[in-house]
Parts: structure tokens; sequence; C-alpha cells
């Protein structure tokens, strides 16, 4: 569980990122969980845009994806969340103590 200042600062830096996947009219399935899963090890902090066609509310296929890929829901905010999740190998990014 992140703290409110680990979140404002993971805010902060993915800020200028660019949203690395789309969720569209297929939603959420396996192959996207895998895809977000191995990203999530690369990179540890991503955006997740989600189309305006898609059937999915953004806060609860958020919270699914966050489950699935035993990521933290940073924010949703619109139609776009912020996932982070610490790699295990290839640790980038230091968040600030608790």
């Amino acid at each position: 569980m992140l703290s409110n200042n680990q979140k404002k600062y993971l805010k902060k830096l993915a800020h200028p990122l660019k949203p690395v996947f789309q969720v569209g009219k297929t939603g959420v399935h396996d192959q996207f969980i895998d895809e977000i899963d191995h990203v999530l090890e690369k990179r540890e902090l991503i955006k997740v845009q989600f189309l305006q066609n898609t059937f999915e509310d953004p806060v609860a296929a958020g919270e699914e994806i966050s489950e699935r890929t035993g990521s933290e829901l940073v924010q949703v905010i619109g139609h776009t969340a912020i996932f982070y999740r610490p790699s295990k190998e290839h640790r980038r990014i230091e968040c600030p103590k608790k």
C-alpha cells in the first residue's frame, strides 16, 4: 500500500509519460494482463488509457488490472490510469519513505 506522499511522487513522475496500452472494445483479458505484467517489470510505472468505445468502467477495470498484476493503482483520472510495481531485478524508481 502506498502512502499519500508516495502516490504524489509517482503522479509527478508519471505526468510526462504517454499511455503504453489502450483498453478498447475487447476490454481487459488474459493476454492484455500478461503484456501489462511484462511491461511493469521493465518500466515499473505505466499509464493505461481507456478508449471511449470501451464498455468497462475505468475505476473498476483499473482495480482489476491492479489485482491481477500485483501492482498498485496510483490514480485514475478521466480515462487514464497509472500503475506502479517495483521491478524485482531492475529497480529504477525509489519511492520516498512512508
